[in-house]
């Protein structure tokens, strides 16, 4: 059972804001760094995969991505010199304090959740593959952000041992393939420039909101509970895989055009298809194009009818029901995505964002409205055994 205290602290990443002792955007959340982290994460595991035929243990890199969020959450905003230090002459004291912590969070979680937690932190081998990913992908996330800050305070005292600092950090990770092709500026790494502008663009745009979140942070809270119900579901490695990394891209064509507010895309009989029409071209245009076309498959099945649930029955994809895969279709060949359950997610985010506004003291008619609609939605469904009701019940008003 994923209990309410974990999805409240999976949002309070939006509330920690980075760089704060240097001028920087509005809104540099630790949500949307660890959600450009995990971006990178995949591009980089794809790319040891392709590259080299290297095996990624992808449940590991998804749970360690999930480990490493909650860490970060607990111990909050300390300043990296710090954390390090502290990590380096306190590390088991404080990843014992962080697990108390958690305790009480997570101890319902199926599929042994507290204890790999707690192996991860304690008694995994800190050299294995997918930490050293995760790693390269938490400096590489960085230093995009250190870019824009360094354009913005050049001169500060403090500013060039920082650049060195993650620099050299980068560097410890150059055994990575994908490191060195992102290294080369060319167009894998304009993708990763080019999906971190959806952390600039904000959730709920017509309505003051508190926290805000970005179009980026949505993402990454979709595919972290997408990830939980997966496992509750004790889905297999590859539909916790599809699950997680198709929430995570899911709303990938708003970075070419935008967040288009529901009652808009409901606005006219037939706008929705033509809107979804356009993102799709928008993705073969101008998305596709700067990955490697051995993962436009992929990426295809990610995007295209992102809210269907699905297989692939030898080479087609055939359109199945959630409760379907639950009973006949939970094997890796089959390639199992729960579309009904990202849907479902999705709204759920929605619905907790409007939910911490309105207990904020912000109430505009947008977050009112939308909040009354889809706690009408979902307060009575179950989706493959997925209990939505009685997590929309969480949050009620």
């Amino acid at each position: 059972m994923i209990r309410k205290e974990l999805f409240e602290l999976l949002f309070e990443a939006a509330s920690i804001q980075r760089w704060n002792d240097h001028i920087r955007p509005e809104h540099f959340s630790e949500l949307d760094k660890q959600a450009h982290k995990m971006v990178y994460a995949y591009v980089l595991a794809r790319i040891e995969e392709s590259d080299r035929g290297v095996v990624i243990d992808w449940p590991r890199l998804i749970e360690g991505g999930l480990f490493e969020f909650l860490h970060r959450i607990v111990l909050t905003d300390i300043k990296p010199p710090i954390y390090y230090r502290l990590m380096a002459e306190k590390g088991d004291q404080l990843n014992r304090w962080v697990l108390e912590k958690l305790e009480d969070k997570v101890t319902d979680l199926r599929n042994d959740f507290p204890s790999k937690m707690e192996q991860y932190f304690f008694f995994a081998n800190h050299d294995n593959l997918e930490k050293r990913i995760l790693k390269a992908a938490h400096y590489l996330a960085t230093n995009w952000e250190f870019n824009i800050i360094y354009r913005l305070n050049e001169g500060l005292y403090g500013l060039e041992e920082t650049k060195k600092t993650i620099a050299d950090q980068i560097e410890e990770h150059y055994d990575l393939a994908g490191v060195q092709k992102l290294a080369l500026g060319k167009k894998t790494a304009n993708f990763l420039d080019l999906v971190g502008q959806l952390r600039f663009q904000q959730r709920w745009a017509q309505s003051p909101r508190v926290p805000k979140t970005s179009v980026m942070g949505h993402m990454l809270i979709v595919a972290m509970m997408s990830y939980l119900c997966s496992v509750e579901l004790n889905a297999c490695s590859k539909r916790i895989y599809n699950n997680y990394f198709a929430a995570l891209f899911h709303d990938l064509p708003e970075v070419l055009t935008r967040d288009i507010v529901s009652p808009v895309k409901r606005s006219v009989a037939g706008i929705e298809e033509i809107i979804k029409d356009i993102e799709h071209r928008q993705l073969e245009e101008r998305i596709f194009p700067l990955l490697p076309v051995a993962w436009h498959k992929e990426l295809k099945y990610f995007t295209e009818n992102e809210f269907a649930s699905k297989i692939i029955d030898g080479k087609e994809m055939k359109i199945v029901s959630s409760e379907d895969i639950n009973n006949k279709f939970n094997r890796d060949h089959f390639s199992p995505l729960d579309g009904e359950i990202i849907k479902a997610c999705d709204q759920l985010a929605a619905y907790i964002e409007t939910f911490l506004s309105i207990s904020h003291g912000i109430k505009s008619s947008h977050l009112m409205e939308g909040n009354r609609q889809l706690y009408s939605q979902y307060s009575n469904k179950i989706i493959a055994g997925i209990n939505f009701g009685q997590m929309f019940s969480y949050f009620k008003i």
